[in-house]
Order: structure tokens, then sequence, then C-alpha cells
């Protein structure tokens, strides 16, 4: 078997058909993700690929959208991306979108035209983990870019038509340095203007470079109440029209969603009423976590 054991894909993209056309992620190094830290990055064979995508045409009759695996797809050059979606618009011409997981650094590696094309042949709804919008956030978590080429390759997504989904880390620097982030990485949000964000918490297994800060005491996590703390200041600075606020990870202290902006205040309330409905002790107390970073409440 060529496939992955493990396969991570973003919730919504529950009933795409999963396409694996790279092994583990490109990068690797991010300080707080285990995802891919035992699997050495490979690219699929365009055989493989080929081969893979009849045997999924054979096997459905229709299929609306395409996910593709692993870690960091859009690493594929430019060229290689091209080859895939053409052989998938051909073999399935009711697809609607070409998705995959993609990274800042990704985007820097395709010119203006490779993008333009990208988009015409159904590629978008990128999932991109921008995190923050904090230079001193994203040099801890070891992103390899800063917030001012986040916004730049962003733009350039959007000005070659790609859409794209953003996830947001709350808690990024840990306890007593929650609430100066919200404002930073809400302004980024503001001028991309995503589709989509895709928010959670911090949180770290064993495995990464932030489980051994937190277990050595380097990094104290934030409190419940720092956590929605940030989030509520993160959405009132938030200006982002037509972006589906998805706060339901299992790692989000209280799950909510919604439509901005006509769901943003209701959304607010339901923070800050979960927050006024909790114990002091149980604000200033550390989240009790499960697999995945999921919160038990």
């Amino acid at each position: 078997m060529h496939y992955q054991p493990v396969v991570y894909r973003p919730p919504f993209e529950a009933n795409s058909l999963l396409l694996q056309v790279t092994r583990g992620c490109s990068h690797n190094s991010c300080r707080f993700c285990t995802m891919y830290r035992d699997v050495d990055f490979a690219a699929e064979d365009i055989s493989q690929i080929a081969g893979d995508i009849a045997e999924a045409r054979a096997a459905l009759p229709y299929v609306r959208r395409v996910f593709l695996e692993n870690g960091d797809a859009f690493c594929l050059p430019g060229e290689d991306l091209e080859k895939i979606a053409s052989m998938i618009n051909e073999a399935f011409p009711e697809v609607q979108v070409i998705s995959m997981y993609a990274s800042i650094r990704n985007i820097a590696d395709k010119t203006d035209e490779e993008l333009r094309r990208l988009h015409d042949l159904k590629v978008g709804d990128l999932n991109i983990g921008v995190e923050s919008g904090s230079d001193e956030a994203l040099q801890f978590l070891n992103k390899g870019y800063d917030s001012g080429e986040a916004l730049r390759q962003l733009l350039r997504l959007k000005s070659a038509g790609i859409s794209y989904g953003l996830n947001v880390i709350f808690g990024c620097l840990g306890h007593g340095r929650s609430a100066e982030l919200a404002k930073d990485t809400a302004e980024l949000i503001n001028k991309t203007n995503p589709f989509l964000i895709f928010t959670g918490t911090i949180h770290a297994d064993p495995g990464c470079e932030l489980y051994e800060d937190m277990t050595a005491g380097r990094f104290e996590e934030c409190t419940v109440g720092e956590y929605l703390d940030e989030e509520i200041e993160f959405l009132e600075n938030l200006d982002s029209p037509g972006t589906f606020y998805f706060g339901l990870h299992p790692a989000n202290v209280i799950p909510v969603q919604g439509m901005l902006p006509e769901d943003q205040e209701r959304i607010l309330g339901e923070l800050k009423a979960g927050k006024s409905q909790k114990s002091l002790a149980e604000l200033n107390a550390h989240p009790v976590r499960g697999s995945e970073g999921a919160i038990y409440r």
C-alpha cells in the first residue's frame, strides 16, 4: 500500500474524494505539529495518481469535490498540479472544485500565471494554516514567513481568483500574551477576506517542540478565560464580509459558527454568555484536553 495509514482533512471535506498526491508535509517543522513527524516527504508518481483517478471514476457516479492529500499538496510544482487537475477534470467533468492544504511558502513558489491557470482548472478552497497575524507568534511557531509575506501571497491568490480558507490558532504565545494577538490576526484577516476562518486553540502532543516547551515549563498555556478573551477580541475587530466563521473544532472552548457579518453579534453573544456562566476557578484554569486537543467542557 502506498497510502499513508493516517489521513488528515478539514471537516468540511468529509464528502470529498480524497486523492493522495504527496506523502507527508514539505515543511514539517511547525513547532506545534506532530501530524507528519514520522513521514518522509515524497511526491506520488504521476502514473500512480492517474491509476487512482481511473479507479475512483469507475467506482463513483458523481464527484463534486476532490481534496488532494497529504500535508501541503500545493507544494507540488505548478506544472505537476496542472497535470493532476487536468486529469481530474477529464475524468470528472462534473467536479466543481479541487482543494488541498497549502502554506504561504507554497504560494510564493508559484508564478502569477501558474496561479491563474490553476484557477481555470478549478483549483480553489485551499486550506491554509496562517495561524496568526503576529510576527512574534509566527516566528515562535516556526511557520517560515512573517505577516507581511502572508499578506502578499494571500493577495496574489485572491488576484488569481483562487478561493481560500484560513486557519487561526488562539493562544500562540501562551499565558499572559493572548489578548495582544487578537488585533494583529484580525487585521490580517480583514485585508485578505477569506471565504472561511477555521479557529482552534493551541495544543501539543508528544513529539513536537511545543510539547517539550510545555513539559519543561518554558511555555505556559493560556487559561480558559484567556482563550475566550482572545476570541472575543478577535471577533470584535473582525471585518470580513462574506466569510464563514467555523469555530467547531473540538479544541475550541465554546463551539460557535456563522456567516459574517450577519451572525457576528450572535456569535459574540454566545461566547460572552458562555464565559459568564463559568466560575472564576474555571476561567483561571488551563483546559483539560483529550485527543487532537479536544477540550473537555
